[in-house]
């Protein structure tokens, strides 16, 4: 079951950009949403997947997924074929993107472009934080939206750095790639401390889980990049690349291991979460602002919080006892820095 936000007659922000009312007066109602389950980075055989592009297209849909990114590194994959043997209305889809693959010194550079028309070529530069602008400027160029891609791998891109790069909203904030360091290490920050410096900075960014699966040959082994570790799941008016990418540029969208909600809603005053609980597990809520503040921790679901006068933004992660972990997209109640 994909969840449900409500539409209150009042202010509701996902993202703490896109506010939807029910209707009143002469106001024209909204359009519906729905809840679509997909996975934004992906490789095949076309760079350094072990299987086709139809075979992975074919475990997503086998799997639930709704829509699916195939991302090979500098390579852009026509997806109509495809779409013409697995896709269907409403259901399932694929979407055009590419990793655009760079260096800088010994550092990798790796920026996702969702919904490209065409390659976009690496675009090099004298840093990191050039190279990674560069290529994010590329992507914008050709008509793609940007994500960056696992900024420690590699220990490439420092939070420093994307806290200077602009004209981007998404990030890995989980990579299911096992020499990623999501959690950081050394005295490196993992990749939600960096989230939160930078909301505290006021950059507006958005947290992204995905698969980076290359491995379908070997199920259920841990020590090779598989699928279905991560994904988002999207709040948009349809099924469509255009409705899909937009809806993450504006934080529509949760992201997840594997803990799904049920129920996401968001007012003028509180934040509350239904979680869809399993048998034998347990939950726990971490609301969480500024400078990485606990704000409230929850045992229970529904899960809410209500917002006090000194809030910048708000997000929540919700951790399973199990080590599956969902994170919703930060609310802001005072608006971030325009980028």
């Amino acid at each position: 079951m994909l969840p449900r936000v409500a539409l209150l007659p009042c202010l509701v922000a996902i993202g703490g950009l896109a506010s939807f009312a029910a209707t009143q007066g002469s106001r024209a109602p909204e359009p519906a949403r729905h809840w679509y389950k997909g996975n934004t980075h992906t490789h095949t055989l076309n760079s350094d997947g072990d299987s086709t592009p139809d075979d992975v297209v074919k475990w997503y849909r086998e799997h639930g997924y709704n829509f699916l990114v195939l991302s090979d590194h500098n390579f852009l994959t026509s997806v109509d074929g495809l779409n013409a043997v697995h896709g269907a209305d409403d259901k399932f889809l694929v979407i055009r993107g590419e990793e655009v693959t760079d260096r800088a010194g010994d550092k990798p550079i790796h920026i996702n472009g969702l919904d490209l028309p065409a390659t976009v070529e690496p675009q090099h530069g004298a840093t990191v934080l050039d190279t990674v602008q560069r290529n994010i400027d590329a992507i914008r160029r050709a008509g793609g939206t940007p994500h960056v891609n696992h900024p420690n791998f590699g220990w490439a891109i420092t939070a420093d750095e994307l806290r200077q790069v602009e004209r981007y909203k998404l990030f890995e904030i989980y990579n299911g790639h096992h020499a990623v360091n999501n959690l950081g290490g050394g005295g490196v920050p993992g990749m939600e401390e960096v989230w939160d410096r930078l909301l505290s900075a006021g950059k507006e960014t958005y947290g992204i889980a995905d698969d980076d699966a290359h491995v379908f040959k070997q199920p259920g082994n841990p020590d090779v990049p598989g699928p279905g570790r991560g994904w988002v799941v999207v709040r948009a008016p349809r099924l469509a690349p255009r409705a899909i990418v937009d809806a993450l540029e504006r934080g529509e969208f949760y992201a997840t291991t594997g803990v799904e909600l049920r129920d996401y809603q968001v007012t003028d005053t509180a934040i509350t979460i239904t979680i869809k609980e399993t048998t034998f597990s347990k939950y726990r809520t971490v609301f969480t602002g500024k400078n990485s503040r606990v704000l409230k921790e929850v045992t229970s679901s529904p899960a809410s919080y209500t917002f006090t006068g000194d809030d910048t933004y708000v997000r929540a992660t919700i951790l399973e006892s199990n080590g599956r972990v969902a994170w919703t997209q930060p609310v802001f109640k005072r608006r971030p820095s325009s980028q």
